[in-house]
């Protein structure tokens, strides 16, 4: 069955003139990146807040760096150089040649934060990234609407007690604290701008392609972001997914397979 899919996915890819990645926390895995799905998965990851009892929910959250501010930036530096340090997989350079072979190219849809599509060399102005992204800052207040990256910010963690050692990055405006341009739960203060932005490229690029495919890999369903913007289409969609490649009703094709195994063996065919 699995090969059958993979033949009627190759077919939908050879067919279109524009790609649309929707990828979800699920496309990170086959580059080493850790997998927070449940507190059980998450806790791996940080045994110093399954030690504290402290799960996902409340450590990416705008009141931990309220709370703790060193313990916030503990957590969310330790992501910083854990992307900075990561190397993308093979997958997405296999997407930028699918892409490379359509007139309309391809458009990004993500809800990971790791910066990893531009990392493999997708351009920045293709990419919507809608929970934000851990490579820029905002300030805490916040005092205004400002964004800025976070090149100049090298943190220094203690990964066994999840606790930043140096000074954290604060806002060069006011001179509050500053935290991830993420949009965290139980999030009031989250800076959109640069997310809006990215939106409306892709809005604008939408109405310009014809004969779209979805190929969306990795979306949870918990926090189905990703899912939605798959299914709102109205074109095929190639859902790549070991645990829920379900299509519910939705024309296209699903894969149970991983990110990196699905795409090797569509570009084999293709």
């Amino acid at each position: 069955m699995t090969q059958e899919a993979l033949s009627q996915a190759a077919q939908l890819l050879r067919d279109a003139q524009a790609l649309l990645v929707c990828a979800g926390a699920g496309m990170g895995v086959d580059s080493g990146l850790p997998d927070f799905r449940g507190s059980q998965g998450f806790w791996r990851a940080y045994p110093a807040l399954r030690a504290s009892g402290i799960d996902f929910h409340e450590i990416a959250n705008p009141a931990a760096f309220e709370t703790d501010p060193l313990l916030a930036w503990g957590f969310y530096g330790h992501r910083l150089q854990l992307y900075r340090d990561t190397v993308p997989h093979a997958g997405f350079a296999i997407l930028r040649e699918l892409a490379a072979k359509m007139p309309g190219g391809a458009f990004v849809f993500t809800s990971n934060v790791d910066g990893q599509f531009q990392r493999a060399g997708f351009g920045g102005d293709r990419i919507v990234e809608c929970h934000g992204s851990i490579h820029h800052l905002q300030c805490t207040r916040p005092c205004s609407d400002a964004t800025w990256a976070t090149d100049a910010f090298v943190p220094d963690v203690d990964s066994a007690a999840c606790r930043l050692r140096c000074a954290p990055p604060v806002c060069p405006h006011c001179g509050a604290l500053a935290r991830p341009n993420i949009l965290m739960f139980n999030d009031g203060a989250w800076i959109s701008d640069r997310t809006d932005a990215q939106f409306e490229r892709l809005r604008r690029w939408r109405q310009a392609v014809r004969k779209l495919v979805v190929v969306e890999i990795g979306a949870g369903v918990d926090i189905p972001s990703v899912r939605r913007v798959s299914e709102m289409q109205g074109v095929p969609i190639v859902r790549i997914n070991p645990r829920a490649s379900r299509l519910g009703g939705h024309q296209g094709v699903a894969i149970s397979l991983t990110g990196l195994a699905a795409l090797s063996a569509l570009q084999s065919l293709i």
